[in-house]
């Protein structure tokens, strides 16, 4: 994994829509205006496929062995334009695949491998990528003979699996099922800097406490998949080093074993590249001209010879034999002292004092010739920090503990962003249950619903408790992670039961209803849970005068305690809920910031999050009773009342303290309503107001209950990936 120390502007060159239209972009002119667009930026516009096409039906009539065997000979066909190193392309795959998946976060969810997106800006150039436009061009003439059958997702993950089997190694298994996406993502906060490589100070409070970094970033510095391979700010010191890549692997879900095994696996193999002047690299993939047809980093002193390639600025490799999976991360790292020293690029890196001659590698394009290996600052670290020390010398000890470790590790990086198992597909699924992946046995699906239905309305719930325990049951899913959901009613577990914004005491009173019929019926609570939600939004709508039927999927499971990791669930807890209209203190971002980041997450158009909130604030569903936003005086009924009285300019709206507003008779100017900016927003952002007055007008009273019950069905069934499985 090769890192970059050029500093260069991160800000995408070439021809933008605003130069290509000759003038500024809305965004240019108001920065700070709520961006609605991003619930839009997946849509059917931005993909070529047809209205029909299923990629995960698509890759089930895939030619597994083939593509396989295909991946194998690629490992071996060195290719002039981009020499492999040592005959092999294992280390540039691994790199591809661990980068393509090592943007993962846990904060938000977002990032990591299964979408496809390192093909687009800013990721296919950032510094830390350089060259994996490379590895991609290798991988073209396989995506393009296997075509609609396997995605560029899927493809590049594999590509680095293939690369470590063809090495030596046994992979713990591999899931297909990540379907492209078609343009780059916009709704990721990947830093506030600049620059590339901007200095660490950005994104912490004290640089000196790691935990400080700012949420939801993981990375140490713009334009990288971790920590500055040359120590912290570019200044070498293993120790501290170590802190950061602690705090880093963390926040991307993995612990200090796993850390220290896949530093160790990832670079037993392969090599960095800083044989050269990396200032004189030509631009990155966005910023290059046409005629570079987004083949960056173009080298002129560059031969047909891989020792001629730069990437990084860092040069050598970490083993004798790079090209075979071995302990000989281990050997060289503990069996040497290690000095710092430059790279050829003028990099910061460390090797090894007198070492032997049989243990230096031979030269990636002359086997005549031995080469000093090196090691980053991060490998040090994992010598010089005590526990990463300890848990090395525990591999050391035992070559297939390491071995099974770094192999589950692996898998974790590059599956940790598909969800649950029921989203892998393919004949290399490992059978077994990992806690990672959030497991939820399979629910009974073959019940008399009406008669379930029948003892919930016996329970002695109101609407309003049965539809917010559902709300707060299925909010907490995210598409970009596909975690939580109503699925595995882990509401009722630790550490969800105790989240502010699930009220405990208010939920335990409705568990306390609900969990006697489960246990009557041998129903889920999950089901339970949702089918009453359901129950009382069909009742909200009946009182408004529309008899409508909430779709409904039985089959939900309820998770265990010993299925949940408490620690991994703890960064899914909500902080601020604008449709049930809560803002927690701790809330990092403005109230409408946070109720479109969730609509993201939710997977919700600009009109579904619209609807969903009008219809939430009819129904009385507001955190703690309050009325902000009841702009009703039929609460409980599914009507359009709330964007009625928003567009009503017999009112006008007046600042009552921080994020309420009154909302005044503007004859008399007595207070009517009072509000938030979460509900406000929908009256002042253009787009949100367009939607505003579609559900407000006469003629929609039926689509607005249409459309709330299709949105909240939606918001159910999420999670439910096992009724496509």
């Amino acid at each position: 994994m090769d890192g970059n120390d050029s500093g260069k502007c991160p800000v995408m060159h070439g021809a933008s829509l605003a130069s290509t239209f000759g003038g500024r972009t809305n965004e240019d002119w108001w920065p700070n205006a709520l961006k609605v667009d991003v619930l839009h930026q997946h849509g059917k516009p931005t993909d070529p496929m047809d209205a029909d096409f299923d990629y995960r039906e698509a890759v089930k009539g895939l030619d597994y062995d083939a593509i396989k065997a295909d991946l194998h000979a690629l490992m071996t066909d060195s290719q002039p334009w981009w020499p492999a190193d040592w005959g092999h392309y294992g280390g540039l795959m691994i790199r591809m695949a661990w980068h393509a998946a090592g943007t993962y976060r846990t904060f938000d969810g977002r990032g990591g491998g299964s979408t496809g997106n390192q093909r687009f800006a800013p990721l296919n150039s950032w510094p830390d990528n350089a060259s994996l436009d490379k590895a991609r061009r290798l991988l073209w003439p396989i995506k393009k003979k296997y075509g609609n059958a396997i995605s560029w997702a899927d493809l590049m993950l594999l590509a680095g699996n293939i690369a470590y089997e063809s090495m030596g190694f046994k992979t713990f298994g591999f899931g297909f099922g990540r379907a492209d996406i078609w343009a780059p993502e916009t709704d990721i906060n990947w830093g506030v800097e600049e620059e590339w490589l901007a200095p660490s100070e950005n994104r912490y409070e004290d640089l000196e406490d790691t935990s400080t970094m700012a949420d939801p970033l993981a990375a140490t510095h713009m334009g990288l998949i971790y920590v500055n391979p040359e120590g912290v700010n570019g200044e070498p010191n293993p120790a501290r080093t170590a802190l950061h890549v602690r705090e880093t692997f963390a926040r991307m879900a993995m612990n200090d074993e796993e850390t220290a095994a896949l530093a160790a696996g990832g670079h037993t193999v392969g090599k960095a590249h800083g044989n050269g002047d990396a200032s004189v690299l030509g631009a990155e993939p966005e910023g290059g001209s046409i005629a570079d047809q987004g083949f960056g980093w173009a080298n002129p002193n560059q031969t047909d010879k891989a020792s001629s390639l730069v990437t990084s600025g860092i040069e050598g490799a970490w083993t004798t034999e790079p090209t075979k999976f071995d302990m000989g991360y281990f050997k060289l790292l503990f069996g040497y002292e290690w000095q710092l020293t430059k790279s050829p690029a003028g990099a910061n890196q460390w090797e090894p004092i007198d070492i032997k001659e049989e243990d230096m590698p031979v030269d990636a394009s002359d086997p005549s010739v031995r080469r000093m290996p090196m090691m980053t600052d991060a490998d040090m670290a994992m010598k010089v920090d005590p526990i990463y020390r300890e848990i090395c010398e525990k591999f050391m000890a035992d070559e297939a503990y390491f071995r099974d470790t770094f192999a589950r590790a692996w898998f974790k990086l590059t599956h940790r962003d598909m969800g649950p198992k029921a989203n892998y597909i393919g004949p290399d699924v490992p059978a077994e249950d990992l806690i990672w992946q959030d497991p939820i046995p399979a629910g009974k699906s073959d019940y008399d619903v009406a008669a379930v239905k029948a003892k919930i309305a016996d329970a002695g719930l109101s609407q309003s408790d049965m539809i917010t325990t559902a709300w707060d049951s299925a909010r907490t899913f995210r598409g970009s992670d596909k975690r939580g959901g109503a699925n595995g009613a882990r509401i009722r577990l630790a550490p969800q039961r105790d989240w502010e914004g699930n009220e405990r005491d208010r939920l335990d009173g409705v568990f306390k209803k609900l969990e006697p019929i489960a246990a009557e019926t041998g129903v889920s609570l999950a089901d339970i849970i949702v089918l009453a939600g359901n129950m009382g939004v069909e009742a909200a709508a009946k009182a408004a005068g529309f008899d409508v039927k909430v779709p409904f999927s039985p089959g939900r499971g309820d998770a265990s305690e010993e299925m949940t990791d408490v620690d991994s669930f703890d960064v899914l807890e909500p902080l601020s809920d604008g449709f049930r209209n809560w803002h927690s203190d701790r809330a990092h971002k403005s109230r409408e910031d946070l109720l479109l980041d969730r609509a993201q997450l939710l997977g919700l158009t600009g009109a579904e999050l619209t609807v969903l909130l009008g219809g939430m604030r009819v129904l009385g569903t507001n955190h703690g009773g309050t009325d902000h936003g009841v702009f009703t005086n039929r609460v409980g009924q599914l009507t359009q009342d709330f964007f009625v009285t928003l567009t009503d300019m017999s009112y006008v709206w007046k600042p009552a303290g921080e994020g309420v507003y009154e909302i005044c008779d503007r004859a008399s100017g007595k207070t009517k309503y009072t509000a938030t900016s979460a509900d406000l927003v929908f009256g002042s952002n253009s787009i949100l107001r367009a939607y505003a007055e579609v559900y407000a007008q006469d003629d929609n009273a039926a689509k607005f209950v249409h459309d709330f019950v299709a949105a909240w069905a939606k918001v159910m069934d999420n999670d439910r990936f096992d009724l496509a499985a």
